[in-house]
C-alpha cells in the first residue's frame, strides 16, 4: 500500500491556510480549524495555523437555518462574521477577505508575493466555474502546497486532497492527484445549472439534509490531522453517503486514479432530480459512489 508524506517544510513554520467559501461546509470546516491548530500548538509545531476565509457572501434568512448565523447578522459578511467570532473565542489572528475569488487569481505560498498566500487550499465551492478558478489560481506558477476540495449533494459527499501542478510540485508518479485531474467535469463550467441558492428554508433542508455538511468537514479536517501528526496518510480523500452509511476511502493508488479518469470520461450529465439536487454529472469512483459539487 501506497503512502503519501507530508511537505516538510509545513513542519517547520507556520502553515498559511486559505479558505475558499463558508457555506454549508465552508462554515463547518472554519469553524474546526481551530481545534486542528491547537492540535499542532500542544505537539511542538513552531506556528499552527494561520487562516484566511474568502467569500463574498453575505448572510440570508435561510442561512440562518442550517449554518451557524444568527438571525441578528442577516446581512453582514458570512467570512467576516465567522473569523471575527472565531478571533474573540480562540484569540487568533486569522484573517477574512469578503470577495469571491476571481478567474486569474494566483495563489502562492511564497512569503514575498503580492498575490493570495496559502501553503494549502481547502476550497468549499458549489460551482464548477468557482473550482475551475481555484484549480487555475493553485496551477502553473503557483507554489500552493496542497489543494483540498470538498462537496456534496442531498445526503452524500466527497472530499479530495490533492498536490496540484505547480512550481511547488512536479510531476511523478505518486503526486496526490487533485479532483480537478480525477474528474473533469467537476471543473467544467458549461455544465453548472445556474440554479439559485433556495429562498426558502424547507426546500433548503430538502436540496440537503441537515448534517451532510459538518460530516464531510470532519473527515476532511481528520485527514489534514492524520497528515501533520503521524507525517503520512494512506489515503488522501473518501466519499460518505449518509442515506446507506457507506464511506468509502481514495487510496493513493495510480491504479485508482487511472480507472477514475476513465469513468469520468465515460460519464453524462443527467437531469436535476429528488436525489441529485446539485445537478452532479453521475460519475463514480471505483467504490460505484456518486461524486458531489455543491457545498452550500
Amino acid at each position: 500500500m501506497e503512502t503519501h508524506r507530508i511537505h516538510p517544510e509545513l513542519l517547520e513554520r507556520q502553515v498559511r491556510v486559505l479558505v475558499v467559501g463558508c457555506g454549508g461546509t465552508g462554515s463547518a470546516v472554519v469553524g474546526g480549524l481551530p481545534y486542528l491548530h491547537q492540535s499542532l500548538i500542544a505537539r511542538g509545531h513552531p506556528g499552527g495555523l494561520q487562516v484566511t476565509v474568502l467569500d463574498g457572501d453575505t448572510i440570508s434568512p435561510t442561512n440562518c437555518v442550517r449554518l451557524p448565523f444568527a438571525r441578528s447578522e442577516v446581512g453582514l459578511s458570512k467570512a467576516i462574521v465567522l473569523v471575527n467570532r472565531l478571533n474573540l473565542f480562540w484569540g487568533l489572528k486569522w484573517e477574512a477577505v469578503p470577495i469571491n475569488l476571481q478567474p486569474g487569481s494566483v495563489i502562492s505560498g511564497s512569503y514575498h508575493s503580492d498575490e493570495l498566500r496559502a501553503h494549502i487550499v481547502i476550497g468549499c465551492v458549489d460551482t464548477r466555474a468557482a473550482r475551475a478558478a481555484i484549480r487555475d489560481a493553485v496551477s502553473n506558477w503557483s507554489t500552493v502546497s496542497y489543494y483540498l476540495d470538498l462537496g456534496n449533494n442531498a445526503d452524500s459527499g466527497q472530499f479530495i486532497l490533492g498536490e496540484p501542478l505547480n512550481q511547488r510540485n512536479r510531476r511523478s508518479r505518486l503526486r496526490l492527484r487533485t479532483v480537478a485531474e480525477l474528474y473533469p467535469e467537476i471543473v467544467d463550467p458549461d455544465l453548472d445549472n445556474d440554479g439559485e441558492p433556495s429562498c426558502s428554508a424547507v426546500e433548503a433542508l430538502e436540496r440537503q439534509e441537515p448534517f451532510v455538511n459538518p460530516t464531510v468537514a470532519q473527515h476532511a479536517l481528520a485527514l489534514l490531522a492524520r497528515l501533520f501528526r503521524f507525517g503520512e496518510v494512506s489515503y488522501h480523500g473518501g466519499f460518505i453517503n449518509l442515506a446507506s452509511g457507506i464511506t468509502s476511502a481514495l487510496r493513493i493508488d495510480p491504479r485508482c486514479w487511472g480507472r477514475a479518469r476513465k469513468l469520468g470520461k465515460r460519464s453524462k450529465p443527467i437531469a436535476r432530480g429528488p436525489q441529485n439536487a446539485s445537478g452532479v454529472p453521475p460519475t463514480r469512483t471505483t467504490h460505484e459512489l456518486p461524486l458531489s459539487i455543491r457545498t452550500h
